[in-house]
């Protein structure tokens, strides 16, 4: 006798709930079906559900995007990196606490060193003949990150060879639900034969009909809610081993639509909005933003970001800011659409000719206008580079009124991004001080307020 086992999976949805409607519709028919059918069925979400560019996600601190996945019947989840590290470490503690699903994460601990009460390492459900499926989570190693907020996190690695021995033994198959991205899926498949299957995320790659790599069947779909993932696990129930695996995608736009669709996006939307209508401050003029010219927006903002770091200098780029303010009252709301993005203040310390180095770099004409993808941006280009404390006189670099000392230690703020090796490979090496929770919206908060 054979059982049929239906694994449906999503991942790095970031809050783009214009999709959720149908995935939500679609997820919610597929298991009542299969249920109908006698058949097991499972859903999980593989970690950045959450992403506080948007407004219901930000007013409930993620809150929101729980009660959805709790609407849709999902079985568990693990953690990504938007929900680890760009909520402060008591909004992350209590995130799941109406969660009516499993939180599956074997590689991190709260403050003492202890698994936080919401999660599990592994978890063992079992299905209609019988069979146990193990199912381990991971979230990706965002060391600095995560012990700013107050969170140990440990290697996803180390934490997977431990779980796989004392899971295997009292299970038939294993799932890995695993924030970690493809290349460590790869390498987990390589290494770790007795995972049967892999659902993958984070660095949302898409394998439409699955990938097979030594045994092990790894699973992905891609981002935003462009795709659903259905695993389809055949058992023979004798002796309780899989058969045959095999994997695809549904794409979001060709799922049936939903009756209500443009109305549950809008209501999201404006939901958010509502709750996050909090004064701020009242300005007695308008601060305009320009992303190619100079405009006073981002200068303030760059001012802050210095001030906030107690760093000598600063810079950062125009093209953060979405909008500027218009006179008049200023709410948490303006500041979170000006400023969407996770992205967190950051100090460096380097010598006089080494940050000599970096803001040259800055003046590469190039840059303006780049398109920028990831890394916490949520904007539309870079935008013109703005500069507290630095500025240029002939061809030298004056840090106030005096030319950089190029032996001299100096302290550079800047936002979290540039940090990444992605645009300054050079200061991935030097040491930084990240401050968190706080993003830039809250920054300007603080200056505006002043």
């Amino acid at each position: 006798m054979g059982e049929t086992i239906h694994i449906y999976h999503t991942n790095d949805l970031h809050s783009h709930l214009e999709n959720w409607p149908r995935i939500r519709d679609f997820l919610k028919q597929r298991k009542q079906k299969h249920m109908n059918d006698g058949e097991s069925v499972y859903l999980f979400d593989i970690g950045d559900h959450v992403d506080r560019w948007h407004p219901l996600t930000e007013a409930t601190l993620g809150k929101g995007n729980v009660e959805l996945l709790n609407e849709a019947g999902f079985d568990a989840v693990t953690i990504g990196n938007n929900e680890g590290i760009t909520l402060d470490y008591d909004d992350l503690n209590s995130l799941y606490d109406s969660a009516r699903f499993d939180v599956i994460v074997g590689n991190l601990l709260d403050r003492s060193s202890r698994r936080p009460g919401w999660a599990e390492t592994h978890r063992v459900y079992r299905t209609g003949s019988g069979v146990r499926i193990g199912v381990i989570g991971l979230t990706a190693y965002f060391k600095p990150f995560y012990e700013a907020l107050g969170w140990n996190i440990t290697s996803p690695l180390d934490e997977l060879r431990k779980l796989v021995q004392e899971v295997r033994p009292n299970v038939d198959m294993i799932i890995l639900l695993s924030h970690l991205g493809k290349r460590d899926d790869e390498m987990i498949g390589n290494q770790f034969p007795e995972i049967d299957v892999i659902l993958g995320a984070h660095t949302h790659h898409v394998l439409p009909q699955g990938k097979e790599v030594n045994g092990t069947m790894l699973g992905a779909a891609g981002k935003y809610g462009h795709y659903v993932g259905h695993m389809k696990i055949e058992v023979d129930t004798s002796t309780k081993q899989v058969v045959e695996k095999k994997a695809r995608l549904y794409e979001q736009a060709e799922l049936p639509s939903v009756v209500r669709e443009a109305e549950d996006r809008d209501q999201w939307f404006r939901n958010g909005q509502e709750l996050l209508k909090q004064e701020v401050t009242c300005l007695t003029k308008s601060f305009p933003v320009d992303w190619f010219h100079t405009s006073p927006l981002p200068e303030m903002l760059c001012d802050a970001l210095m001030e906030w770091c107690g760093a000598d200098c600063g810079f950062l780029n125009a093209g953060l800011l979405i909008d500027g303010l218009e006179e008049g009252m200023v709410t948490k709301q303006d500041l979170h659409r000006i400023l969407p993005h996770p992205i967190n203040p950051c100090m460096i310390r380097m010598k006089g000719a080494e940050l000599k180095e970096i803001i040259k770099q800055t003046l590469n004409e190039d840059w303006p206008h780049l398109e920028v993808k990831g890394l916490g941006f949520r904007g539309k280009v870079m935008g013109r580079f703005v500069y507290s404390n630095i500025h240029f006189e002939d061809h030298d670099i004056f840090i106030g009124k005096v030319p950089v000392d190029p032996g001299k230690i100096y302290k550079l703020a800047l936002p979290d991004m540039f940090t990444f090796g992605h645009f300054f490979p050079d200061l991935q090496r030097l040491e930084k001080k990240y401050f968190m929770p706080e993003f830039l919206r809250d920054v300007l908060e603080w200056k505006l307020k002043q």
